[in-house]
């Protein structure tokens, strides 16, 4: 049965290593015990830094699994415990790369929609140093590994913990993957008219989709 792992949550602090934009970032998360509310603005608990490029009402809940987590482990060679690459939820059972965007989820009592996929920056490349792995080339290994992980919006605010069930709800009519929309904005150009079959993308991915298509 697909369910939580863990929640996981962090505040913005300043950090040693080289960062996208701001000095500060909120990408260290640590699980917490007990129930937590998501609302319409994310998971109470954790706060975003950089609100330009993160937070919005399309990347409110990230997700990542503990099976996406082991085939990484074999790849490092090390141990990667639950919010290390700074998903709120940790989850098991349910393969999140495969998901359909737009699909939506009831996760605890929480209504989510998935929405966007996670793209990695430079402040990921600098956590994942800092904590001992290998950075080198991270940013690419991430993209090729094709792994991303989706997040979500909210459309009913709830409360999650540890155990709780997730339980896909609605798909949507098209058949755009959560892998195949992180393929199109980062490696994969031609894929990006695909995407125009997904209502309420961020609006820059259509207007590149759109751009790509009159090409």
């Amino acid at each position: 049965m697909a369910s939580v792992v863990s929640v996981n949550v962090g505040l913005p602090k300043a950090v040693p290593y080289e960062t996208t934009s701001l000095p500060t970032t909120g990408i260290e998360k640590r699980p917490v015990a007990g129930p937590v509310r998501i609302t319409f603005t994310g998971v109470e608990g954790n706060a975003v830094a950089d609100t330009v490029n993160h937070g919005d009402e399309y990347m409110r809940v990230y997700a990542y699994s503990v099976e996406d987590y082991a085939w990484w482990q074999a790849q490092l060679g090390r141990a990667l415990e639950p919010g290390h690459f700074a998903e709120q939820l940790t989850t098991s059972g349910i393969d999140l790369n495969n998901a359909l965007v737009g699909e939506t989820w009831r996760v605890g009592t929480a209504l989510l929609q998935i929405a966007h996929v996670r793209i990695p920056c430079l402040t990921f490349k600098g956590w994942m140093g800092h904590s001992g792995y290998d950075a080198q080339a991270w940013v690419k290994r991430f993209v090729l590994a094709g792994r991303p992980g989706p997040y979500f919006r909210v459309l009913e605010e709830g409360v999650v913990e540890a155990g709780d069930a997730i339980e896909v709800v609605e798909r949507p009519a098209h058949d755009v993957t959560v892998a195949e929309l992180f393929a199109a904005v980062t490696i994969r150009p031609d894929l990006l008219p695909r995407t125009l079959a997904v209502p309420d993308l961020k609006p820059w991915v259509h207007e590149r989709a759109r751009s790509v298509g009159w090409s």
